[in-house]
């Protein structure tokens, strides 16, 4: 693991502290490592909308309904993400 050194406003420092002193983590690293951890899958959920978004603009219309479309969505997510 590679070890990091970085600095923290205030506010977000406290609010580091805190999540760690609710035991709900053991260390401000933990802490750190969740957030990204986080952010990667909203990233990795975004840009999965984003390529779905541009091959629907491109593939034009289609005749089938809304529950049709989410339901073909679904099949076409990872296993480990679907809805």
């Amino acid at each position: 693991m590679t070890r990091q050194s970085i600095s923290f406003t205030t506010p977000n420092n406290t609010w580091l502290n805190a999540q760690v002193d609710s035991e709900e983590y053991t260390s401000k690293s933990d802490v750190v490592n969740d957030l990204i951890r986080k952010a990667r899958a909203y990233q990795n959920e975004l840009d999965f909308i984003r390529s779905k978004l541009i091959k629907a603009e491109q593939s034009g219309f289609t005749d089938l309904n809304s529950a049709e479309i989410l339901a073909k969505s679904k099949k076409q997510l990872p296993l480990n993400e679907a809805i």
